[in-house]
């Protein structure tokens, strides 16, 4: 199976989409707009929009977030950092006693508190 590296991003060809959609799709999974888009591989901004269309009807979906998660669903597309994060999930499931991860705590209530202090200087006032 072939693959286009594109950035952090990388698609297979022969899953569905044709190797200028795939293009398309990769840089739109990058956070580039149809301009940056054509400017990167040297075609219209149109056409763009058009290859764009083409992925999004060939995945059955109606916008541009939903292609680029539909393309990582159906394997299509893949960010290349997932050995990293991997990685990064296996070292925080051996070393349960990273000094780096802390639990949050549920944030104090003072309202009742403050309420009834308030309350008191008031009757402190009126006396």
């Amino acid at each position: 199976m072939e693959t286009i590296i594109s950035g952090t991003w990388k698609g297979h060809l022969g899953c569905g989409l044709a190797p200028r959609e795939l293009e398309c799709v990769l840089a739109t999974a990058q956070g580039m707009t149809g301009k940056e888009i054509a400017q990167l591989i040297n075609i219209a901004p149109g056409t763009v929009k058009k290859r764009l269309e083409a992925a999004m009807f060939k995945l059955g979906v109606h916008r541009r977030a939903a292609l680029v998660a539909e393309a990582m669903k159906r394997q299509i597309i893949s960010p290349l950092c997932i050995l990293l994060v991997g990685i990064m999930a296996m070292h925080s499931a051996v070393n349960d006693g990273d000094p780096i991860r802390r639990d949050r705590r549920a944030p104090e209530r003072r309202t009742a508190q403050v309420r009834i202090v308030r309350r008191a200087e008031a009757f402190e006032l009126h006396a």
